[in-house]
């Protein structure tokens, strides 16, 4: 085998792995590269011919790891893409997303539609259009969790559930190769222990070699409080006390869904006085969709609660906002308040108008509950910057602007540590760290050799004999 990282290397973003087992030649995640110093258009240049590759497995949903699908179809990827049920439906909705960005970007006169291929002129172009979403959606062959899938005589793929997000998997492949057994397994993304709405990730089989992510390496998750107090501490001071409101920028797949779950525990149980709830994100309602067609994918606590209580995603004072029209109104709403809305970093999206109305409010909090990467408005705003620029105004912050890890998907240094430490350190033979930024795989990279364990931080796109 061939194991090649020609994305996610040494950096966090445009996950792509290719494994090569003889000729047969997989590509494990196929996402967007949005590092700053990159174009979105350099995206496109493929390390590989894309009809070489023979199959494309996705391990979940988020952009990093999915946006760049449609650019391999739209240059001559045929194969099939192996998922489960959740992630090729949260996959078309995010993709679709994508296609609205490009185009607004682009403008509509600097398009061309027409076999993949779009005018010079104007501004930026856009890497793929609906079309090509859909042919990729059309690509799609969905599996299940623990169901082994023969992909050809010599391999098979079993989807092993890891939290993060609904329908997340990491992917385990047992190859025959010159008549000798191997296995490996790329983690995706690994998501936390008695997270809202979410199962556990799931203990893998024993492997020979990992592919593991390592974006928290280093870091640790806040401990002590639970998702349910924190929340009831900020609402209380912000939305109860000081009869103000609560503004939550969260990514409208998976995280808006936990925070809703949680909020209605809150309120269901009488934690707290009913607040009126904005959820302000059209793609958050119809991922919200998506989790109920798939509810006997969430936890058991969720579960419960919908035999015990009703819908998890639904409670009286929650109103999920369609129109622009009506997300405009609400900033007429003098009542105390809790407005959830997309995006989590703050770039774009309906949140910008509820900041531009509100960050010169005494009486506004503005509470993160994700990353913010540099460069973006949240990270401004979390850093202490005085004056913002919003909507072609500089605006002066008077909101109080908070942050909790609590509702983080990720897990963190010890959860990557303890996810590899299930293995048996004399049969896996190494390690490679993606996923995460240089000094966060370095810190992971010790705390394993520590252990015991062969650690490779592999470089972009050189091949390792496995």
């Amino acid at each position: 085998m061939k194991l090649t990282i020609h994305g996610a290397a040494r950096q966090v973003t445009g996950s792509m792995h290719l494994l090569q087992v003889g000729q047969y030649k997989i590509l494990v995640d196929c996402g967007l590269d949005y590092e700053k110093d990159r174009s979105i258009q350099s995206n496109e240049n493929f390390p590989f011919r894309p009809e070489e590759i023979d199959v494309v497995i996705l391990t979940h949903a988020h952009i990093d790891h999915s946006g760049n699908l449609p650019t391999l179809v739209r240059l001559g990827f045929n194969g099939q893409i192996l998922c489960t049920p959740p992630t090729a439906d949260l996959t078309e909705l995010l993709l679709l997303d994508s296609v609205s960005i490009f185009m607004n970007k682009a403008g509509k006169g600097n398009r061309k539609r027409g076999k993949g291929k779009f005018n010079s002129g104007g501004g930026p172009q856009p890497l793929y259009l609906q079309k090509h979403v859909m042919d990729t959606v059309d690509r799609f062959v969905t599996i299940g969790f623990n169901r082994p899938f023969r992909i050809n005589g010599d391999i098979e793929l079993t989807f092993i559930p890891v939290g993060h997000l609904l329908g997340a998997a990491s992917a385990v492949l047992k190859v025959t190769e010159n008549g000798e057994e191997k296995s490996i397994a790329f983690t995706g993304d690994i998501g936390r222990k008695n997270y809202p709405v979410l199962n556990d990730p799931q203990e893998l089989p024993p492997v020979d070699f990992l592919v593991s992510e390592s974006t928290y390496g280093g870091r640790y998750h806040t401990k002590g409080k639970s998702v349910e107090e924190t929340l009831v501490e900020v609402i209380e001071k912000a939305c109860i006390k000081e009869q103000g409101r609560l503004i939550i920028p969260a990514f409208s797949i998976g995280r808006t869904q936990s925070l809703v779950y949680s909020l209605n525990k809150i309120f269901t149980e009488g934690l707290l006085p009913a607040v009126k709830v904005f959820v302000d994100s059209p793609m958050a309602t119809m991922a919200t969709g998506i989790f109920r067609k798939y509810h006997s994918l969430v936890n058991q606590e969720a579960q419960d609660f919908y035999k015990d209580k009703g819908d998890e995603f639904e409670f009286d004072n929650l109103t999920y906002v369609e129109t622009l029209k009506d997300s405009r109104q609400i900033s007429n709403y003098w009542e105390p308040c809790i407005i959830i809305s997309s995006a989590g970093m703050l770039e774009g999206g309906r949140i910008q108008d509820h900041l531009f109305y509100n960050i010169q409010n005494y009486y506004c909090t503005i509470l993160f509950i994700g990353y913010c990467a540099k460069g973006t408005l949240g990270h401004r705003l979390l850093r202490g910057d005085p004056i913002v620029h919003i909507k072609d105004r500089e605006l002066a912050v008077y909101a109080t602007i908070k942050q909790t890890d609590v509702l983080s998907a990720h897990g963190d240094h010890q959860d990557l540590l303890d996810n590899v430490k299930q293995q048996d350190k004399t049969k896996l033979k190494n390690v490679f760290l993606v996923h995460g930024e240089g000094e966060s795989m370095k810190l992971l990279a010790a705390s394993l050799e520590d252990e015991g364990y062969t650690v490779t931080i592999p470089e972009k796109d050189v091949t390792y004999n496995i």
